[in-house]
């Protein structure tokens, strides 16, 4: 799988953001943009523009791939997940 760009995953971490906002009074971030958020901290420190999906933990690598998930589908609502047009209804 290709590299995860700085710019791509600020989209994810605002997706989960849109999808699971803030909580409590703090405004605890959810726990799918929490857990892109410490990936893209890193490429600000480090200065870097990607990160490999394999430096990634468990918890932020789900939350990538749900989002590449979803993110598809919303691009292809006529499809169905085996990426076959669905059949006419009626």
């Amino acid at each position: 799988m290709p590299d995860i760009s700085m710019t791509e995953l600020e989209a994810a971490i605002n997706f989960w953001r849109s999808h699971s906002p803030s909580q409590g009074d703090e405004l605890k971030l959810g726990r799918e943009a929490n857990a892109l958020s410490k990936p893209y901290a890193l490429l600000i420190v480090q200065r870097r523009n990607f990160i490999p999906l394999t430096e990634l933990d468990n918890a932020a690598r789900l939350a990538w791939l749900t989002f590449v998930e979803l993110s598809q589908r919303a691009e292809n609502p006529t499809e169905n997940p085996t990426g076959k047009p669905s059949a006419p209804r009626g």
